[in-house]
């Protein structure tokens, strides 16, 4: 499946929530970037496919230096970013020339397991798409600047990355004037008159947003690796 597989890793995080200048991806955990952690996942997983990264154009320099520095990295395709993420992934798609299976995920999403990347694809080469969700654990409130009201968790789910769709459905998609507006690929997909199919993901798919979700990672990492 391979040969029919793209995987766009969108890396374009500032690194505010962190309260630092380094952009996020290039964060050290366990000694090495996250998104080199998030890139091996998928080239672990899916040996011959094509992996995009997008990245901002003030990034280049810094993704040049790690490729330096890791021959591993050289097979990377990098395109840069968009001023929205839906630029950024539409660029990205551009570079897919294949009708295959195209897989979206965050750069900063490093814990992907073997599992869940399998599951995912496999979904999609059957369906026609895949997005993983978890089930909340916490009680939900909806707020406005005048009340709040409980809602029933039982029907919210959190949705995940990578996001799995046809090549050509997705790309289809992107042709709406207003693809800019949407915040993930499965509503803009949906939007575009497709169903969305949600698979089971994995709490430990952590998006790495604050000094507290690195500290999380390290510990994943640390005592929950796959055996």
């Amino acid at each position: 499946m391979a040969n029919k597989t793209s995987v766009i890793i969108v890396a374009g995080g500032q690194g505010q929530r962190m309260g630092i200048s380094l952009p996020k991806q290039f964060l050290l955990l366990d000694g090495m970037p996250i998104i080199v952690h998030t890139i091996l996942a998928f080239m672990k997983v899916l040996e011959g496919a094509q992996i995009i990264l997008v990245l901002p154009e003030n990034h280049l320099e810094q993704w040049a230096s790690l490729v330096q520095n890791d021959k591993r990295l050289e097979a990377i395709e990098v395109v840069p970013g968009g001023k929205e993420r839906a630029n950024s992934v539409k660029n990205g798609l551009e570079k897919i020339t294949h009708n295959g299976i195209v897989m979206v995920h965050d750069g900063v999403r490093c814990l992907v397991s073997p599992t869940l990347i399998n599951a995912c694809l496999s979904s999609a080469f059957k369906m026609g798409s895949a997005v993983p969700v978890v089930k909340l654990s916490d009680s939900v409130r909806l707020v406005d600047d005048q009340y709040s009201e409980p809602v029933d968790r039982s029907v919210l789910r959190l949705v995940q990355t990578p996001q799995c769709f046809r090549v050509d459905e997705l790309k289809a998609a992107f042709q709406r004037k207003d693809f800019e507006t949407f915040t993930d690929e499965a509503s803009l997909f949906e939007a575009g008159g497709h169903q969305v199919h949600l698979i089971e993901g994995e709490r430990r798919n952590i998006k790495i947003t604050t000094p507290e979700d690195l500290y999380i990672a390290q510990v994943f990492l640390t005592h929950h690796d796959e055996k």
